[in-house]
């Protein structure tokens, strides 16, 4: 077949195959936080396979290390950042009403 006949030719760009975040001598392990602390989003989540770009297979045991290192205390369940920003403002409004009193 001649190639000014083809109806469809695919463009031959050139593309750079990404690494795969877990290399083969990691161990995937609730005791690895390095390796863990990537897979977690900023509130605490655990992240999704195609964000991860993970197999299904390490994608699970990412999941169970994650949990086992929550129920151990090694991470937080939740990231409570907004939590702390509350408890500095109320003890400011606080101190601020006493000091209204006295007056």
């Amino acid at each position: 077949m001649d190639k000014s006949k083809r109806p469809f030719i695919k463009s031959k760009r050139s593309f750079r195959r990404r690494l795969p975040p877990i290399g083969s001598g990691d161990r995937i392990d609730y005791r690895n936080m390095s390796l863990i602390s990537r897979f977690i989003s900023e509130q605490g989540k655990i992240l999704s396979r195609r964000v991860n770009r993970l197999t299904l297979k390490q994608q699970r045991l990412i999941t169970i290390a994650i949990k086992q290192a929550r129920i151990l205390s090694l991470l937080p369940f939740l990231n409570n950042e907004k939590q702390f920003e509350r408890t500095e403002l109320t003890t400011r409004t606080a101190s601020f009403r006493t000091k209204n009193k006295n007056k």
